[in-house]
């Protein structure tokens, strides 16, 4: 296992990140079998785990709570994403970036993972209607309250990491260590400037969804019929995965003929810090490594790649809205 700098957190992390996200109800409801999972991972040399408090209303958190008992904890760094309403919880104060949910979430967090210390907590999603002094000065004081190591944050387009960065230095506070967007050949957006913006202010990118929704993974292949989707989660986003879609399949097309390569893992380098796979069984994440590329594409893909014409992978990226920024998968 590799590992690379968090940043410039001094924090040393594995190049593969385990993802939490499907531990729990939303993918894999065996807690026996999830921490398998972790511990797998774990002995694979990965020391870097993701989750957020809204992972299955919090049952993620627990799973790694039990998983990480027993001195495993101290070895682990653990990144916690917070900030979606979770739970049907109606209190219009219960989500956000605000400092008064900040201090209630953190602690939650904490009880449920079974730990005195967050190594990485990071706004799991802009929070338009609080300001960032605000939210930049809770962080900070839950740093020297000693709750957390480090900050960061997710899904943040590059104008608001640098207003950040610029609000820190002038208030006196902590400045965001981290940010963690989606990644992939099919989702490349964060090139044109998040990228740059967080090279230059020295944050580490934690890469979700690698393998673009799976779609990457090999297993979505024309002429493959899928056996339903793996998750309740996946099982919302349905549409998605359609490979007799037209616009889903162009994705894959494309991409083909343009790099004359399959379905493939791929490894995520360059200014990328880690890359972030969620896995919900134990054989995915010992098979989360580089696979070797065929020399050619199957034709039948190049023959409807022609069919389908050209794809655009940014021509059908949504419109930010509410802060949220035009990549995601």
């Amino acid at each position: 296992m590799e590992y690379r700098p968090l940043g410039r957190t001094g924090i040393s992390v594995s190049q593969m990140c385990l993802g939490a996200m499907m531990f729990g109800a939303f993918g894999n409801t065996d807690h026996d079998d999830a921490i398998k999972v972790i511990h797998t991972a774990l002995d694979a040399g990965i020391n870097f785990i993701d989750t957020a408090d809204g992972y299955s209303d919090g049952e993620s958190e627990e799973i790694l709570g039990k998983a990480l008992a027993g001195g495993l904890r101290e070895s682990v760094v653990l990144a916690v994403k917070f900030g979606r309403p979770f739970g049907g919880d109606p209190d219009p104060n219960h989500h956000g970036a605000s400092r008064r949910w900040i201090t209630e979430a953190v602690e939650g967090s904490l009880r449920r993972l079974q730990t005195d210390w967050i190594d990485l907590y990071q706004v799991g999603v802009p929070d338009p209607d609080t300001d960032i002094d605000e939210t930049l000065g809770a962080l900070s004081d839950l740093v020297r309250a000693g709750k957390i190591r480090s900050f960061g944050a997710s899904k943040v387009p590059a104008s608001q990491i640098v207003e950040a960065q610029w609000t820190a230095e002038r208030r006196g506070h902590g400045r965001f260590r981290t940010e963690q967007p989606p990644y992939s050949l099919l989702t490349r957006a964060i090139e044109y400037d998040l990228l740059p913006a967080c090279l230059r202010h020295g944050l580490g990118v934690m890469a979700y969804s690698p393998l673009a929704g799976g779609w990457l993974s090999g297993r979505y292949r024309k002429g493959v019929q899928v056996s339903g989707p793996g998750s309740a989660a996946r099982a919302r986003l349905s549409g998605s995965y359609d490979a007799t879609n037209p616009a889903n399949a162009a994705k894959l097309f494309d991409l083909v003929k343009e790099e004359g390569m399959a379905n493939t893992s791929v490894e995520i380098t360059g200014d990328v810090t880690v890359a972030l796979r969620n896995s919900k069984s134990a054989p995915r994440v010992s098979a989360a490594h580089r696979q070797p590329l065929p020399s050619e594409p199957d034709a039948s893909w190049d023959q409807d790649a022609q069919q389908l014409g050209a794809y655009d992978p940014y021509g059908d990226a949504p419109q930010p809205q509410r802060g949220y920024p035009p990549y995601r998968y």
